[in-house]
């Protein structure tokens, strides 16, 4: 009886090839899969750290919206792992673009605005440095009530000088900001800014 003929010739030499292009592509596509997991998992937790009248502004799915308001309530460190994965695999089911788009807005205006107000902080620090500064920045806005901003800087001077809270000091930026807003329509600019000078940390 004759052995039956097989096509293990040619056959399985292209199958080991096809296996081997496979297992070469297997490793990138892995990393790929990871780095868009860990991505997505990573907005999950961007989202976490936003305040709820901004959460409900993204429009969110009901499911990432409760996951992420939930997250608020969970202290335990294993917890909180679990959770930040659960938020990686919901967001992977969610449209992220109007996410992404909305998020960047936000970063850029909170760019300019912290721009804007270290802008102040700076000028407040020359002045106070420096009376001469005061005929500047009066020039740039001639609407300042010049009295008030040159009594102002000489109690902050005195204030320093004596080691004593800096009061003057936020009364100038105060001013500082007021005169600027209503130069350049920056009305709202503070509404969502934090103050890195602690002389401001009361404004």
């Amino acid at each position: 009886m004759k052995p039956k003929k097989t096509n293990s010739g040619t056959d399985f030499s292209f199958d080991a090839n096809l296996a081997s292009k496979l297992n070469a592509e297997e490793p990138t596509s892995k990393t790929q899969l990871k780095a868009e997991a860990d991505a997505q998992q990573a907005l999950g937790v961007r989202l976490t750290e936003l305040p709820k009248d901004k959460l409900l502004k993204l429009d969110l799915p009901e499911a990432v919206l409760t996951a992420v308001l939930d997250s608020k309530k969970i202290t335990a460190n294993g917890a909180m792992r679990r959770h930040k994965q659960y938020l990686g695999r919901l967001m992977r089911e969610t449209d992220n673009a109007p996410i992404l788009e909305q998020l960047a807005r936000w970063d850029g205006k909170h760019t300019a605005e912290n721009a804007y107000f270290h802008g102040l902080e700076s000028w407040r620090d020359r002045m106070i440095a420096d009376a001469n500064v005061l005929a500047e920045y009066i020039a740039l806005y001639p609407l300042t009530d010049i009295q008030q901003l040159r009594t102002l800087v000489r109690n902050a001077q005195k204030e320093l000088a004596a080691g004593k809270p800096p009061k003057s000091s936020r009364e100038i930026f105060k001013l500082l900001r007021e005169v600027t807003q209503a130069s350049q329509d920056n009305s709202n600019a503070d509404a969502t800014y934090s103050p890195t000078d602690e002389l401001d940390q009361n404004v």
